[in-house]
């Protein structure tokens, strides 16, 4: 299971890389909080896996369905002049730290327990 994910992050980061991609400025926003709410959601399925819970549906519909929500809302407050998308990153950013302290206590404790 560790390889399929350092194999799907080594082919993302190869392919984000390497493709010439480039966005207009206006687009930034909607990127960014997607990116996040979906990172959100990587974090908090290695912490579900962890935990021995992880669903692949649950997994695949939070990943997908937060990054376009957070890139709708985020446009809903473009248009209406208001910067909703600072809300979206104040949520998913506290949650991917939570998930980040978690997985690396869980990491911390298990190096600990084997010395």
């Amino acid at each position: 299971m560790a390889l399929i994910i350092v194999l799907s992050l080594a082919l993302g980061l190869a392919i984000g890389f390497f493709l010439p991609i480039n966005l207009p400025p206006a687009y930034t926003s909607y990127l960014s909080v997607a990116i996040l709410a979906a990172l959100d959601s990587v974090f908090g399925g290695i912490r579900a896996s962890l935990e021995n819970k992880f669903n692949n549906a649950i997994f695949i519909s939070g990943f997908f369905g937060n990054a376009i929500l957070a890139a709708v809302l985020a446009y809903i407050g473009d248009v209406l002049g208001v910067p909703i998308y600072l809300a979206a990153i104040f949520a998913f950013g506290s949650r991917l730290f939570t998930n980040f302290a978690y997985i690396r206590r869980y990491i911390l404790n298990n190096i600990s327990k084997k010395q």
